[in-house]
Formats: C-alpha cells, sequence, structure tokens
C-alpha cells in the first residue's frame, strides 16, 4: 500500500482526465468583503495546520483580499471571536465560507446561529454566508491528483476505487455521496467508484474495497474525501490498510483546486446586492429598514 504526500508538488497534468474549467478568481474590489474561512476544528493539531496552509495557498491566490479563519469548535479563534475581532478592525462586509464538503447540520443550522448573533452584536457590519465546498468537480481534480501522487492511473478501467468521507445518516447527504461516485467513475473511466463511510451508517471502507474486488477490480485505490486529517481520515486510512487496498491518497489538504474553489464560493457571494449597514451616527432603524 502507498500513501501520497500532505502538501503535494504543483506539476503541469498530462493524464487524460481534462482539467475541470473553473471561473478564474473575480479581483476584489478596493471595498471587497473579508473571506472569512470558516473550518470545523478538531483536536487533533494537524488540522489546523492543514487549514492554515489551505488558506496560504488562498492568499497565494488572491493577494488582495484579506483571508481569516474562525473555527466551529476546539481551535481557535473560534468563530464568534473571529466576527468579534474583524468588527473591532471597522470591517465593513464579511464573507463566512464554510469550508465544508456537503450540506449538513453545521452548514444550515451551526454557522448560520453564529453569523445571527454576530449580526445582532455588529449593526455595523454586513454578513454573508457562502455556499459550501461541495460537490465541485474541482474538488473531483483535487481527489485524482491526490491518487497520482500516490500511484493511481487515471483511466484505467482495471482500477476501483472507494470514495471514503465521514458519513452522515442523513439519506439525502448519503444520495448526493452515491451521485457523486457515480459522476466520478463516468468521467474518470476507472472500472467503478463505491462510496464509504467512516462513522454512522455502513458501508465502512474494507466492505467497500471487499466489494469492489468481487466485482471484478484488478487493484482498489481508497480516495479521501476530507480537507484535512484527523480521527475520521485516519480511521478511512486504517481500514483501507486492513482490507489490503493497493492505493491510498492523502486528504485534499492545500490544493491549489480547493483553493480555487474557495475564491470561487467567496466571489458568488460578493456578486448579490449587499444591503445597507448604518454607518456612525445613522439610526439602527435606518438599517432595520433598509432589509
Amino acid at each position: 500500500m502507498t500513501t501520497a504526500a500532505t502538501t503535494p508538488p504543483t506539476r503541469r497534468r498530462t493524464t487524460t482526465t481534462p482539467p475541470t474549467p473553473a471561473p478564474a478568481p473575480a479581483r476584489a474590489p478596493e471595498d471587497g468583503a473579508v473571506l472569512l474561512a470558516v473550518a470545523h476544528g478538531s483536536r487533533d493539531p494537524r488540522h489546523a495546520a492543514t487549514i492554515h496552509a489551505l488558506l496560504d495557498q488562498v492568499r497565494r491566490q488572491r493577494p488582495q483580499t484579506r483571508v481569516e479563519v474562525g473555527f466551529l469548535d476546539f481551535d481557535t479563534p473560534s468563530l464568534d471571536d473571529a466576527l468579534d475581532r474583524l468588527a473591532a478592525r471597522h470591517t465593513r462586509r464579511v464573507v463566512a465560507v464554510p469550508l465544508l464538503l456537503g450540506r449538513a447540520y453545521h452548514a444550515t443550522d451551526d454557522i448560520p446561529g453564529v453569523l445571527d448573533g454576530a449580526r445582532a452584536r455588529h449593526h455595523r457590519m454586513a454578513i454573508r454566508q457562502a455556499d459550501v465546498l461541495g460537490p465541485s468537480p474541482l474538488l473531483l481534480d483535487a481527489l485524482e491528483e491526490r491518487l497520482r501522487q500516490a500511484g493511481a492511473p487515471t483511466g484505467d478501467p482495471r482500477l476501483g476505487v472507494v470514495l471514503a468521507s465521514a458519513g452522515c445518516s442523513d439519506p439525502a447527504v448519503r444520495a448526493r455521496m452515491s451521485a457523486l461516485a457515480a459522476e466520478w467513475r463516468t468521467r474518470a473511466g476507472w472500472h467503478s467508484v463505491l462510496p464509504a463511510y467512516a462513522s454512522a451508517a455502513g458501508p465502512r471502507v474494507p466492505e467497500a474495497v471487499a466489494a469492489l474486488r468481487a466485482a471484478g477490480a484488478r487493484r482498489v485505490a481508497v480516495a479521501r474525501y476530507f480537507l484535512a486529517p484527523g480521527r475520521l481520515p485516519d480511521i478511512a486510512r486504517d481500514g483501507a490498510a486492513a482490507a489490503g487496498a493497493d492505493i491510498v491518497g492523502d486528504v485534499l489538504g492545500p490544493s491549489p483546486a480547493v483553493a480555487r474553489l474557495l475564491l470561487h464560493r467567496h466571489t458568488r457571494a460578493l456578486a448579490a446586492p449587499w444591503p445597507a449597514v448604518p454607518t456612525q451616527g445613522q439610526p439602527r432603524r435606518a438599517r432595520a429598514a433598509s432589509r
């Protein structure tokens, strides 16, 4: 079994799968909103280190945009603290970009709740939530790059791939993962792609590896659909090793494709009109009337 390094070298694509066209990150206007990345957080120190490396990649791609981070749990600064600090610096506009691969509870409840609290505290700072990162063809680009770095040939019809993710009991989320696996198999030309999960309902990674071999795959690779290292990505890796998978890709990490996607989410959120917010001396009722 082979694994890839966490931080890949940037290199020219030489495989048969064409790079996914994506809008170039738009140049932020001078009064453009701060990009506040909202990360999950983890007790594992590798998680925060990887998130910061990803945001460094974002800053290199669009240096004129201010990029900050807030964590939902475990790491600092918390999302609340990050928003309070931005308000203390008289920030006018903030786009909170969830560093989440799917639209589940954190995106639909946790983050909106924190943002609503910040809006109530900081009436002169407009705050908007961008869409989550996944699904996106750019994430498949990043996954393919991780598998190539681990030795997986793109387009090999003998290769079965396990798409390993965190797991969720929500049937809609699981249906989206199944659809993503089918889309990836079609575009990459592999033998088959099966979803597997590190938590909640199965199948687990070892079960998916066995199913691919039973279906006729000559070799099996496990792609880890996680943004950063941590307990669940390690469970997926260890399950792949126990099942005898031939190749295990690294987590997405500070991939240039993921950084482009993050900037694209920020740009799309900026495009809609912003509500007026009160300036110094403007009564709060003016803000309420403008909503």
